[in-house]
């Protein structure tokens, strides 16, 4: 990709935004998917999400939405920075992209006043598992939860 863009979502940005996120995120609905983007929007502040814009084509291939948790596993301050989705069109990963989103969130963190940024994924999730870790990133703990219908 030539000359990416990472920038703050915009309102505008919906429609790609809520492309990636059905990518992402496929059990939830439109519905809920667009009420949430709306909140977000609304406090974009506490809950920054970054896109990768394709200058070239004026399209977005990725996006990183952030929020603010009081603790994370593993992190030794609160309130800590943390990466809530993450998100890179198939075609674009391996690219870097991701590293961009991330070190975009990260400077933001800083801004802020944070020491740390934390994350997650599933277990099975080999491919983000590797990218947090290529970013730096290190594996805390492994967890299974469980639950029984009464």
């Amino acid at each position: 990709m030539s000359n990416p863009l990472i920038r703050r979502v915009r309102a505008e940005d919906r429609p790609e935004w809520l492309r990636m996120r059905l990518l992402l995120w496929p059990d939830h609905t439109t519905v809920d998917m667009l009420a949430e983007m709306n909140e977000i929007l609304a406090g974009a502040d506490q809950s920054p999400v970054f896109v990768v814009q394709e200058t070239t084509e004026n399209q977005l291939c990725g996006f990183l939405e952030g929020g603010v948790r009081k603790y994370a596993d593993g992190c030794e301050t609160g309130p800590v920075a943390y990466i809530e989705g993450w998100y890179v069109d198939e075609d674009m990963r391996r690219q870097g992209v991701g590293g961009l989103l991330v070190r975009g969130f990260e400077a933001w963190a800083r801004q802020q006043g944070f020491t740390e940024v934390a994350s997650d994924t599933w277990l099975d999730n080999q491919e983000s598992i590797a990218a947090h870790l290529s970013l730096g990133y290190a594996e805390m703990e492994r967890l299974v939860h469980f639950a029984k219908k009464l």
